[in-house]
């Protein structure tokens, strides 16, 4: 084999080494299910008890937030929850919240100063930071048309992610991957490219609950997350997707085929997090516990924050979700996507938003807006050799594969 051959099989192996941590948290607003402010003992009690569910096929030690604010702070007051962070070394998904402002100063004068306060105690848990949640769906001809609130278009968050690099740049924050956190369809509609331009990662909030039309019964659950994961694999340039809202309801009304109980939320566990996700891809599941008043569908896995869950979190060895022939890339697929209409954080300085719902629970695909409404767009796709591989381009870690074919490289080098 010549040198050149061995240097190109070596760089692709280093290339394809190189993969995303694969985080497991869940969400986590800044407000209780009664609109009072969540605390730090507050916090310190979610991430207490996802780090010791029973059963669990990992360590849930991380959180994905969706702003650096204090709920109904009028000055900027950093969350609580960094400071419960720190004290359970739980891993920190930041979140900024950019729908109704010119302006994520807020947000980021709020992170300045908890940054001050702990420094590198905070700094060093900190994963990633998304900068907005489902703007660009809220803005889009379905978010419009199921009411879902103020978002923002691509030139805005693509200029509060340029916002955001100047304010850190040459910080202990400077080379933290940053992405933008939206419904699937938003990453394949070609306007949206600007974003996938700007950031490091893609996240995805995807919920085949609510694919209405489709056959969203249980049984098809992961065939509908496979279809939608597989699109934006396709369309995203190979940049790491995360996976930062999915899960099922366990109480709640009947969506067209899908029905909300105890047994389908660990079908949907089992398909779509344990053979798809967990261990695989950086996943934030919807959700711990439920904190919205507003959302008659009940996500939470757990009752009061026990560790022991409605049902066992064991993974199965063998699954019920198989690989389809049509799922394979070429085709043109027409699916629905799924639409969170959310409201603003709890804050009445969160980067300048005109709205205090006093709910910031993000999420749960109708969290925040009226349930009635249908949550499901419909866009047509191509799915180009669509394979989910898990495991994309990441800043934050070197696998095995990676350390071999960097010595595979030097030792080719030292024969040239």
């Amino acid at each position: 084999m010549r040198a050149t051959e061995i240097i190109a099989g070596a760089a692709a192996l280093l290339a394809s080494g190189v993969s995303a941590e694969a985080y497991l948290g869940f969400n986590s607003g800044n407000t209780l299910a009664n609109r009072e402010a969540k605390f730090k003992k507050d916090w310190v009690q979610e991430f207490t008890t996802a780090q010791n569910l029973k059963n669990a096929p990992g360590t849930f030690n991380a959180v994905r937030l969706y702003t650096n604010i204090q709920a109904y702070s009028q000055t900027s007051e950093p969350i609580e929850a960094f400071e419960a962070a720190i004290e359970t070394n739980t891993k920190i998904l930041l979140g900024v919240w950019a729908s109704g402002t010119d302006t994520i100063e807020p947000e980021i004068k709020a992170l300045q100063t908890a940054i001050s306060t702990y420094g590198k105690k905070l700094t060093d848990l900190i994963i990633g930071a998304s900068i907005g949640s489902e703007d660009l769906y809220r803005v889009s001809v379905t978010g419009i048309q199921n009411k879902s609130g103020v978002g923002a278009g691509p030139s805005e968050i693509v200029k509060f992610i340029g916002d955001w690099k100047k304010a850190f740049q040459g910080t202990a924050l400077a080379n933290v991957p940053i992405g933008h956190v939206d419904t699937w369809d938003v990453w394949t509609n070609s306007t949206n490219k600007p974003v996938i331009d700007a950031v490091d990662w893609v996240g995805v909030d995807e919920y085949p609950y609510y694919e209405n039309g489709k056959g969203n019964n249980i049984e098809n659950s992961g065939y509908l997350f496979d279809r939608a994961f597989d699109a934006i694999t396709g369309a995203v340039g190979g940049k790491p997707v995360w996976v930062t809202e999915t899960g099922w309801p366990y109480v709640g009304q009947t969506w067209d085929k899908a029905e909300a109980t105890v047994k389908n939320q660990q079908y949907y566990w089992q398909e779509v997090g344990c053979r798809k996700l967990f261990g695989k891809v950086p996943t934030f599941w919807y959700n711990l516990r439920d904190s919205n008043p507003d959302n008659e569908m009940k996500f939470a896995i757990t009752d009061n924050l026990s560790t022991t869950p409605h049902f066992d979190l064991t993974c199965p060895k063998t699954f019920k979700t198989t690989p389809k022939a049509s799922s394979s890339g070429g085709s043109f697929v027409t699916s629905t996507a799924t639409g969170t209409g959310v409201s603003a954080p709890s804050s009445s300085s969160a980067s300048g938003s005109t709205s205090d719902s006093g709910s910031d629970d993000e999420s749960g695909s109708g969290s925040g807006s009226s349930t009635s409404s249908d949550k499901s767009g419909t866009a047509t796709v191509a799915t180009e050799s669509a394979v989910a591989t898990g495991s994309a381009t990441s800043v934050k870690g070197v696998s095995a594969a990676a350390v071999a074919g960097m010595t595979l490289l030097v030792g080719v080098f030292a024969m040239l």
